[in-house]
C-alpha cells in the first residue's frame, strides 16, 4: 500500500479504461477489476431537508434509503441532489465524485457494511480510477459515521 502523503493513510489506487457507454459506473468498476459489488463503493449526495448537502458512500450493489441517510444525518427528508449542485459543491462531474477532496467538506455518512471489509474502493476523482483504503481510515479523512443507510 501507498501511504498518502499528507494524512499517512495506506492506499493503493487502481486504474482502468472508462467505457464511455457504461451508465453504471460503479459496477463497470467493480466488474473491470475484478472486484465484489459489495467492496466497492458509490458516492451519492443528497439534498437534506432543502437545505443541506450531505454525502452518502454506499456499495454498488445496493440503493440508498433516503429516509435512514436523513434519520443519520439528523434531518427528516432527503432527496437526490440536483447535478449542478453536486458538481458545484464537490468539483466533481457526476459518475466521478469522490468522498475525498471535495471542494467543500460536505457531512458523510458511510455506510455501515463497510466494516465488513477490510478494504473499500472509491472514486478517485473521474471515471476509470478507484482508490483503495481501510474504510475507518475513509471515516478518519471525512470526518464521517458510520450508519445503516442502505435498503
Amino acid at each position: 500500500m501507498l501511504k498518502a502523503s499528507k494524512e499517512e493513510i495506506p492506499h493503493k489506487v487502481h486504474e482502468y479504461v472508462h467505457d464511455t457507454s457504461s451508465t453504471s459506473y460503479g459496477m463497470e468498476a467493480a466488474e473491470k477489476m475484478g472486484i465484489p459489488a459489495e467492496r466497492v463503493f458509490k458516492t451519492l449526495v443528497v439534498n437534506l431537508d432543502h437545505k443541506e448537502l450531505v454525502v452518502g458512500v454506499v456499495p454498488v450493489s445496493s440503493m440508498l434509503n433516503m429516509k435512514l441517510i436523513a434519520k443519520a444525518a439528523s434531518g427528516k427528508k432527503a432527496s437526490m441532489a440536483k447535478k449542478a449542485d453536486v458538481e458545484r459543491s464537490t468539483g466533481y462531474i457526476l459518475g466521478g465524485v469522490s468522498p475525498l477532496g471535495q471542494k467543500k467538506r460536505l457531512k458523510t455518512i458511510i455506510d455501515s457494511s463497510a466494516q465488513n471489509h477490510s478494504t473499500i474502493y472509491v472514486s478517485g476523482g473521474r471515471r476509470g480510477l478507484e482508490i483503495e483504503l481501510n474504510p475507518n481510515d475513509l471515516l478518519k479523512l471525512n470526518n464521517g459515521i458510520f450508519s445503516e443507510i442502505t435498503s
